[in-house]
């Protein structure tokens, strides 16, 4: 048995550290079997010695975040758990230190995980990045981060996001309204990343202007897209030959970046995915970039990685 003490910045530190009711110090006790009590402003840890060293990194973390960004989340907290059990790196600096974008409302966006931190990096050196990962996990709302932080910098002169209108079990033709009331549920989610990121009157202006296109990926058909920042949400839903279109419209100056979860493919059986395919195609084409993102990496509520986790498991088992 061995004990540690974690000196801790602030007693407001500590509160965040153990959580409402104590259930992140619960937390951590419980996966490293280990016991967490506070004493004169420090964290004491006891234990197994490897049991202790590993949720200490856990708790050094969770002090070094807090004192770098003023609060910490049950997120922050099951992050921190699970790269400690997979003895990857855990830097709250590398995390801080990378703002993406500044919203309408001056909250800046910031990679959450180190998986997400590789993907904008991913974004930023290559001309076509394939984002890959399951739902939960930020890729469309860091694209389109990217994209907005592109445009204001006048790297790019427009923003094009598209997605396929693919049903994920209803049917288009029952939905009320035309062609773009039937459509518009399916791009909503571009919508609200857009109006977060700049504002309902900016965002106006600028669609008006022509400065941002959300589009069904149909409408990209027969187009060069030029200096643009183009983002291809649900990816998985594409056919072959739809991929193979998107991925050929790319025109000068322009960037692209295609989301998607191979796991949730709504395409009618026998269809296969066009991101399936092409991540095959393009995995050795030079200024293509494939970055997956896995569970540790869902920043939504927490239980969301663990079905995700399961959903995995269950997979794994049925083959």
């Amino acid at each position: 048995m061995s004990e540690k003490i974690i000196e801790i910045s602030s007693l407001d530190a500590i509160a965040d550290i153990f959580g409402a009711f104590d259930a992140n110090a619960a937390r951590i006790e419980k996966e490293f079997d280990v016991a967490i009590y506070t004493r004169d402003g420090q964290i004491r840890v006891s234990g197994e010695d490897a049991n202790v060293q590993a949720a200490s990194r856990v708790i050094s973390y969770l002090e070094r975040l807090y004192s770098l960004s003023g609060h910490l989340t049950e997120q922050n907290v099951e992050y921190a758990i699970g790269v400690v059990l997979d003895g990857d790196e855990l830097s709250a600096e590398k995390l801080i230190g990378d703002t993406v974008c500044i919203t309408a409302k001056g909250r800046p966006i910031k990679p959450k995980t180190m998986g997400q931190k590789g993907f904008v990096e991913c974004i930023r050196k290559e001309t076509i990045t394939f984002g890959v990962g399951p739902a939960g996990t930020g890729k469309t709302f860091l694209a389109v981060a990217m994209a907005t932080a592109a445009l204001r910098k006048k790297e790019v002169s427009r923003i094009i996001i598209t997605r396929p209108a693919v049903e994920a079990g209803e049917r288009l033709g029952f939905l009320p309204g035309d062609l773009q009331s039937k459509i518009d549920p399916y791009l909503r989610p571009l919508y609200d990343a857009l109006f977060e990121m700049m504002g309902g009157e900016t965002y106006q202006r600028l669609m008006e202007k022509g400065s941002i296109e959300v589009a069904p990926l149909a409408y990209m058909r027969g187009r060069t897209l030029d200096d643009s920042f183009i983002i291809l949400d649900e990816a998985q839903n594409t056919t072959p030959e739809q991929m193979k279109m998107f991925l050929t419209r790319l025109g000068q100056g322009s960037k692209a970046v295609v989301n998607g979860d191979v796991t949730q493919i709504d395409l009618p059986g026998g269809v296969p995915s066009g991101l399936a395919q092409a991540l095959e195609v393009c995995k050795d084409v030079r200024g293509v970039g494939i970055y997956r993102l896995s569970a540790k990496d869902v920043v939504r509520n927490s239980i969301v990685s663990r079905i995700v986790e399961a959903y995995d498991r269950y997979g794994g088992n049925k083959k």
